[in-house]
């Protein structure tokens, strides 16, 4: 069976309840794919700068690709929109059945553009190419009974999106996936849209094209360790290669890594997520019920909090995701608490080794308690500037850093300073090669970190499992062919996407500045002169010394002519 690349847009305005598709610019999707590359585009058109993340002003989109349903692998979608953690652009993935019968749901249509804010809180139902709004019975559950009581696969907020934690998530397939860091699911709340609920089939295409690559997987290293453990198995590679921040990062490397690790996941495990060559994560028992804990769950939560009690910490992740709330920004909130109530500035009542007490503080942010639960519910970084502590939890743009260490890796440092949406380590991930040849040089910091960032611009574009994306060939040519996507090199389609994506945020305010190590990273203690490799980056990207893209570098990616009159634009980049 055939299949065509989708070329449409659903959208839907929550406020007039308008409903309609409408197709997208042969030239948008040529340049941009879907996923996080239409999404910038939409974003940088639609969206006037300063507009509210949490105002209806702001768009939230559900973005599929090109491809999305037929490669092998988890389907994946994107929720992209203005991050209200950061301010600046954001995209969070999650897959699993939601996005797989999204893709089957939006028919000819490669996402779903919400914009608007509804009077009451409402859900989207999405079948036959097409939505309806209806009123969201709902309201004030979490994830795992919204998604219970809805027939049809359901992404959908908890409380934590609801009271518009500023972290808060998307949470699909019973609270197993979300789209996490930054605050989609704020943005939800902020809409008053409880759900999305999806009832369609997945595409059935390309059958032999997916066994083809699903079989190149499974032979190459990534798919033989994702079989073997996956995520899980990160807080054992951290703690062993000197990356792992512990204790809430007063200290590097954790004693109870064991307890936590993939060893302790594997003996408690019931099942594998799924059936067959591509297993995903391991499903354990809680007191809550079941859960999937991942990587950043045994880094942040154990390892984080000093806990190396393994329920403990499964039930601290199944709590988390119940709620709707990243954990990653979540633990280290907890973790801040902690150490400022250890060094006498604040008095949270919560310490590290204490499950009890992180229990009942991630409560009291997700219902926004007045007091700490309230100004932690806007991040770290804000909590900090209200209370002090700006040098306890490192934050890159208001988004907290998860637990590999950039003090053991440089180039971790740059990734984290010079990522698109924070301190994020899915954009960049050098610290796996350079914690087994480093330390590098700074030219070599910044070729790894530059080609990292425009590989996965594009693979996200696509909207491509994480891992199986290892494999693409061409990144993802042969299959923007079957399905008779035109496209240009794709190589340079990432550079644009990340430019783009510059763009936005530089109109957005965001400089240099903002791409600084966090307080509490001492520069004496990386391998290389930040500042300088900062500027070497600058210099490659073709930015000036602030971090704004240049004329030239615009007119070679065929973006000048879409800057449009409130965008800093320079003449000249940095030099080398």
């Amino acid at each position: 069976m055939e299949r065509r690349a989708p070329d449409r847009m659903l959208r839907v305005d929550l406020s007039s309840r308008d409903v309609e598709s409408e197709r997208v610019p042969e030239e948008w999707r040529r340049r941009y794919l879907g996923g996080k590359g239409l999404g910038a585009r939409y974003l940088y058109e639609e969206l006037d700068p300063g507009a509210d993340p949490l105002g209806p002003e702001n768009a939230l989109m559900f973005a599929l690709g090109p491809v999305s349903g037929l490669l092998p692998g988890e389907t994946r979608y994107a929720a992209v929109t203005k991050s209200p953690l950061t301010g600046a652009f954001l995209d969070s993935y999650a897959g699993g059945e939601f996005p797989r019968r999204l893709a089957g749901a939006l028919g000819d249509n490669l996402g779903l553009l919400v914009t608007g804010a509804a009077d009451e809180p409402v859900r989207l139902v999405v079948e036959d190419g097409t939505a309806r709004i209806e009123r969201a019975e709902t309201w004030g559950e979490d994830a795992v009974a919204t998604a219970r009581a809805t027939d049809g696969a359901v992404a959908c907020i908890g409380p934590a999106g609801e009271s518009q934690v500023a972290y808060a998530t998307i949470a699909s397939d019973e609270a197993d996936h979300h789209a996490g860091r930054g605050g989609a699911g704020a943005v939800m709340g902020s809409k008053r849209l409880k759900a999305v609920v999806a009832r369609g089939e997945p595409p059935d295409a390309l059958a032999d094209l997916r066994e083809r690559y699903a079989e190149r997987y499974r032979q190459d290293d990534t798919g033989r360790w994702q079989r073997a453990s996956g995520t899980v198995e990160t807080v054992d590679f951290a703690d062993a290669t000197g990356v792992l921040a512990a204790r809430g990062w007063s200290q590097r490397g954790f004693d109870g890594t064991e307890d936590v690790g993939v060893g302790a996941v594997r003996e408690r495990a019931i099942e594998r997520e799924h059936d067959g060559p591509l297993p995903g994560g391991f499903r354990v028992e809680t007191a809550e019920g079941e859960s999937v804990p991942r990587g950043a769950t045994a880094m942040t939560l154990g390892a984080g909090l000093a806990l190396d009690d393994f329920d403990a910490v499964a039930e601290l992740g199944e709590l988390c995701n119940r709620l709707g709330m990243d954990l990653i920004s979540g633990g280290n909130a907890v973790a801040w608490a902690a150490r400022a109530s250890e060094e006498g500035r604040i008095d949270a009542g919560v310490e590290f080794g204490d499950p009890e007490g992180a229990r009942e503080l991630l409560a009291a942010v997700a219902d926004r308690e007045p007091g700490l639960g309230d100004d932690l519910a806007d991040g770290v970084a804000v909590a900090a500037e209200r209370r002090g502590g700006e040098d306890v939890i490192p934050s890159v743009k208001a988004m907290s850093l998860p637990a590999y260490d950039p003090r053991g890796s440089a180039s971790m440092a740059l990734a984290y300073a010079t990522s698109d949406r924070g301190a994020c380590h899915r954009r960049a991930r050098p610290v796996e090669e350079e914690a087994f040849d480093g330390p590098w040089s700074a030219d070599r910091t910044v070729a790894a970190v530059v080609a990292a960032q425009d590989t996965r611009a594009v693979r996200w574009s696509l909207v491509a499992d994480d891992f199986v994306g290892e494999v693409l060939a061409d990144d993802g040519a042969e299959w923007l062919d079957a399905v008779g996507a035109r496209h240009g090199d794709l190589g340079a389609t990432g550079e644009r996407i990340w430019n783009l994506i510059r763009l936005f945020n530089v109109r957005e305010g965001f400089a240099r500045d903002d791409d600084a190590l966090p307080a509490a990273i001492d520069p004496d203690d990386l391998a290389v002169d930040f500042e300088a490799t900062l500027t070497r980056y600058y210099a490659s990207r073709g930015w000036s010394d602030e971090g704004i893209p240049s004329r030239a570098t615009l007119d070679r990616l065929d973006l000048l002519e879409i800057a449009d009159d409130e965008t800093p634009v320079v003449d000249a980049p940095a030099e080398p």
